[in-house]
């Protein structure tokens, strides 16, 4: 496909660039012990042969990732499942979910989307502050992900966000595929998911017309996922201290690839992902005098109104209502097994939190926060 070369730093590879790619990752000695980690049971020699038949983006994914991920889900989870009964196997569409996972939410999207046999897998896009080797670039635009630049200054920034609305048009409706973006930039740490305007704003830069009929050219679908357990939850709470504690404190890329690791590896319980029903109806329905200042909140709090009410709920949502309440209004959807089961789930957490003056307290109402806001979200759109 002739794609235009502005999008050539951000794009993922085009098939007939994978060989080339290929060979610079089977070079790469990081990307040789990375592979042998994954795939242990596979001699490289086997694995690059395997690697040089991949002919497209898509023979790499079901080649490569599929399994490892189907893997993963065996070993570290109790399933993953996925409500797509309300958009068209045949569609293609920008997927906006909630956030939960920096590596994950877009991979097990592109299983779901295989094992329901849509005939593509997701574009996906990933922040250039995860780019940190030049291996790490070459195999997630073999994966499918075109790059989000965030470290420019604000023209830049402008420019950097128009190009990529305008790409994210041309995959829909020229290359046609789909779309998968995050609702925020980075996770929502307190698992309070909300839409931010920008992405909205952002996406409405690309195409022709009005806001509206920009934003249906994309044909965006709200994406709640939902995890029992989040194995990330102790990290998340401990930076919530560090930034309270410590002015200016920041993460290290050190930081970020541990919480990659964790977030991958790590114990999830059950996991749903909901797709809602395509938004185009909605933004037709929005008044063409609707001032601009308002347009953006009104279609990004629409988006939170469909993820917040396709959130399964597990027993961990109302147990962590109930311990942050002292309490027992919500014990009707859990059992005493379930809340004794949580609360070691959560001593177990928190100790394997080691920083300086450890607020156990404070610690600990950050985790259970994370596991109430999807149930108090929930509750107060059916209230």
């Amino acid at each position: 496909m002739n794609i235009p070369e502005k999008f050539d730093s951000i794009r993922p590879f085009e098939p007939e660039e994978l060989h080339e790619v290929f060979g610079r990752l089977i070079a790469d000695e990081q990307f040789r012990a990375i592979v042998g980690y994954i795939f242990p049971q596979l001699p490289f020699e086997a694995l690059t042969a395997k690697l040089m038949q991949c002919k497209t983006n898509l023979d790499f994914q079901i080649a490569f990732c599929y399994p490892f991920l189907k893997e993963l889900l065996s070993k570290a989870s109790k399933g993953c499942d996925m409500d797509y009964s309300s958009i068209d196997k045949g569609g293609r569409y920008t997927f906006v979910s909630n956030h939960r996972d920096i590596v994950l939410d877009s991979a097990f999207l592109d299983v779901m989307l295989i094992d329901a046999g849509f005939s593509t897998t997701c574009e996906i896009a990933i922040g250039d502050n995860l780019l940190a080797a030049p291996w790490i670039e070459d195999i997630v635009r073999v994966n499918k992900s075109f790059i989000v630049k965030r470290s420019a200054g604000i023209r830049e920034m402008l420019t950097n966000s128009r190009t990529m609305a305008e790409y994210m048009n041309l995959v829909i409706n020229t290359k046609h595929d789909n779309i998968w973006i995050a609702q925020r930039e980075g996770r929502a740490k307190d698992s309070d998911d909300r839409t931010q305007e920008s992405i909205i704003k952002m996406m409405a830069m690309g195409g022709e017309g009005s806001i509206t009929q920009r934003l249906q050219q994309l044909n965006i679908v709200p994406v709640a996922i939902s995890y029992e357990y989040d194995p990330c939850d102790w990290l998340k709470a401990q930076e919530f201290q560090l930034k309270r504690d410590i002015e200016g404190w920041k993460k290290t890329k050190a930081d970020d690839v541990l919480s990659m690791k964790t977030g991958i590896m790590g114990y999830k319980g059950r996991i749903h992902y909901h797709c809602a029903p395509c938004i185009n109806d909605f933004l037709s329905s929005i008044p063409d005098d609707t001032p601009k200042t308002d347009i953006f909140r009104i279609i990004a709090e629409h988006i939170d109104r469909n993820i917040h009410a396709n959130y399964r709920l597990f027993p961990n949502n109302y147990i962590a209502i109930d311990l942050l309440e002292g309490g027992d209004r919500m014990s009707s959807n859990y059992t005493p097994e379930d809340k004794a089961a949580f609360e070691n789930y959560l001593n177990a957490q928190l100790a394997k939190i080691s920083i300086p003056n450890k607020d156990e307290a404070f610690l600990r109402e950050r985790i259970l926060t994370m596991y109430a806001n999807p149930a108090v979200n929930q509750l107060k759109i059916k209230s």
